[in-house]
């Protein structure tokens, strides 16, 4: 793949971080690398999106955070859904699928 990296689009960092956090819990540093892994590197997330998105989506409700200690034993704050991040995910992924099937849609026509 190329080195070409895509900015988000509004509302994508959002369904990602859900996303990243389905499977488990992780620290920023972990959801940043998720997310470059689930979207084979076309999405590359600098701390200064993610760390804000991360804190609005624990004010909605949609996280939890817990300090604990990372891999090279330094603090960090470990994030994971709560069940209305859940209900979000499931929420914003409809969504999405939506348009992409309808942006699709919209490319092919002649």
């Amino acid at each position: 793949m190329g080195e070409t990296q895509t900015n988000l689009l509004q509302g994508t960092l959002d369904l990602l971080v859900l996303k990243s956090l389905a499977l488990g819990e992780l620290h920023g540093l972990g959801i940043a690398r998720r997310i470059e892994q689930i979207t084979r590197g076309t999405f590359l997330v600098k701390p200064g999106s993610l760390f804000p998105a991360l804190h609005r989506m624990e004010e909605a409700g949609w996280l939890k955070a817990v300090w604990g200690e990372s891999e090279n034993n330094r603090k960090a704050k470990y994030y994971r859904l709560t069940k209305a991040g859940e209900k979000q995910l499931g929420a914003e992924t409809e969504e999405w699928t939506r348009i992409a099937s309808a942006m699709a849609s919209a490319l092919k026509a002649v």
